[in-house]
């Protein structure tokens, strides 16, 4: 399947295992939003620390936003392959299509991580 438009740069494999984890960890020990419009929310008040936005949404224009927003608001952003992979992390038993960490608790070297290798990616595509 061809990757949606809003899909900014290929996201490896172990970043964005990575992403899955940090927002397990945040879940347990920090706090976490679920969903676009609380996501949106999150990005607008200035309170994301890292925004995780799945690949496989149907209508993507339902996240086509998101990487836009977190650039003019300078958010760190990763995309996922799957929001289903995304559903048991966040300890819920759907899919979400985005999610952000917004106290890190626990995940905070795993944030790091992933932020640093998504700007390597960044300034190389």
């Amino acid at each position: 399947m061809p990757k949606s438009y809003f899909v900014k740069f290929e996201t490896p494999k172990e970043i964005s295992d990575a992403a899955y984890e940090a927002l397990r960890q945040a879940k347990q020990t920090g706090k976490i939003r679920k969903g676009t419009n609380e996501t949106t929310k999150a990005i607008e008040r200035g309170i994301a620390k890292l925004v995780i936005i799945a690949e496989d949404v149907e209508p993507p224009e339902v996240v086509a936003h998101l990487p836009i927003i977190c650039e003019e608001r300078s958010v760190p952003f990763v995309f996922v392959p799957t929001r289903a992979n995304m559903g048991p992390a966040l300890g819920i038993d759907v899919g979400a299509a985005s999610a952000c960490i917004i106290e890190s608790g626990d995940s905070q070297p795993l944030i790091d991580q992933v932020v640093s290798a998504v700007s390597k990616l960044k300034t190389a595509s």
